[in-house]
């Protein structure tokens, strides 16, 4: 009951990388500390020896500055590892970088390869060839339409056009709003039976 009602321990996103860099950084901020501890103690030391100098103790004094010594070189030893634990932590950081650029790279990889799985160069090529056909037979219909009309067809199709764009109709010829000329009127039936005749006398 407690495992299913209680809470799921979440997965620890700490690594052992992180680990390892976290003991190193608390193993160089001992030897700091210790190294911070001796330069104090030596001082003291430095001025008491100076003191039995002044008393005349100087066997004290050289026994004092001996120890002096050593305490130096094991300030030097520190300091040398220090410089060794922060170049391994350094280390650590920046392989960490890498296995995150490497594993980015797989990913992407994976991901290219299954694109290619879907799009093969077979594909694209199939696709630029029908593309390819496409657009010729578009030329082929272009250059048909255009061989079909003639120059004055053309220039009142884009005249048309040019209308439609502007949105005007296209102009028509005006109808003439004037009457037609009246015929002259005919004569009597005598006068229409003699023309005939005076043109046979002729």
């Amino acid at each position: 009951m407690g495992t299913v009602f209680g809470k799921r321990k979440r997965a620890s996103r700490v690594t052992e990388q992180d680990r390892a860099v976290l003991q190193l950084k608390q193993q160089r901020d001992k030897l700091r500390q210790y190294q911070k501890r001796i330069t104090q103690q030596l001082e003291k030391e430095r001025l008491l020896a100076k003191q039995l100098l002044k008393e005349g103790k100087k066997d004290k004094a050289l026994l004092l500055l001996k120890k002096k010594r050593y305490q130096d070189q094991l300030l030097d030893k520190t300091e040398s590892q220090i410089s060794n634990l922060e170049r391994m932590v350094q280390d650590i950081e920046f392989a960490q970088i890498e296995m995150k650029v490497i594993e980015g790279l797989k990913v992407g990889n994976d991901c290219l390869k299954k694109m290619h799985q879907v799009m093969s160069i077979e594909e694209v090529e199939r696709i630029m060839d029908e593309t390819q056909d496409a657009i010729e037979y578009q030329r082929q219909i272009d250059d048909m339409l255009a061989g079909a009309l003639s120059q004055e067809d053309e220039d009142a199709v884009l005249a048309e056009l040019e209308a439609i764009t502007q949105g005007e109709d296209v102009t028509l010829p005006e109808v003439p709003t004037e009457s037609l000329p009246a015929l002259p009127e005919e004569g009597t039936e005598g006068e229409r039976v003699k023309k005939p005749k005076e043109m046979l006398a002729a």
